[in-house]
């Protein structure tokens, strides 16, 4: 097998036996890295350091995502004056925390025939929130529900 040295140097082409005894004079592990090549090549090298490096790039690299939220604010289609406020209080601070927000309105019973009612909900509520936030889409019926996107300005 060809074995490479910690540097990245090349040793040569040495018997299983012998990368042993090489990697054990030096006390570190002695790895392969391509089994397929001919001849298979091993490394020497500290495979628990080798380990805890590639553990901590993940974790860096998870560190800079960032993730999208989507906040989801329920209504009734019968919801008063004063509880609609209330909603709209928190979409505003949702939006201003930069997080999307799809707000719902539920129908509940018969109510679902006069899907107009749900949509002039929506248009009230954006109405409120339009300086904020941007209409991502039209209303749409989904179910039971009919739901818009809003997204921070």
């Amino acid at each position: 097998m060809r074995v490479i040295d910690t540097d990245g140097a090349q040793v040569g082409v040495l018997s299983l036996v012998e990368a042993l005894k090489l990697a054990d004079s030096k006390e570190l592990d002695l790895v392969e890295v391509s089994p397929t090549a001919t001849p298979p090549v091993c490394r020497v090298m500290d495979y628990g350091k080798f380990r805890y490096l590639q553990k901590k790039k993940v974790q860096e690299s998870r560190k800079n995502q960032t993730q999208v939220l989507v906040k989801e604010v329920k209504l009734g289609s019968r919801t008063s004056e004063h509880d609609l406020d209330f909603k709209v209080n928190h979409i505003r601070r949702f939006l201003e925390k930069k997080q999307r927000v799809k707000v719902s309105v539920l129908f509940r019973g018969r109510e679902i025939t006069h899907p107009e009612i749900g949509r002039e909900m929506l248009d009230k509520v954006f109405e409120h929130i339009q300086d904020i936030g941007i209409l991502e889409g039209q209303a749409r019926l989904e179910g039971r529900n009919m739901a818009i996107l809003v997204v921070p300005r």
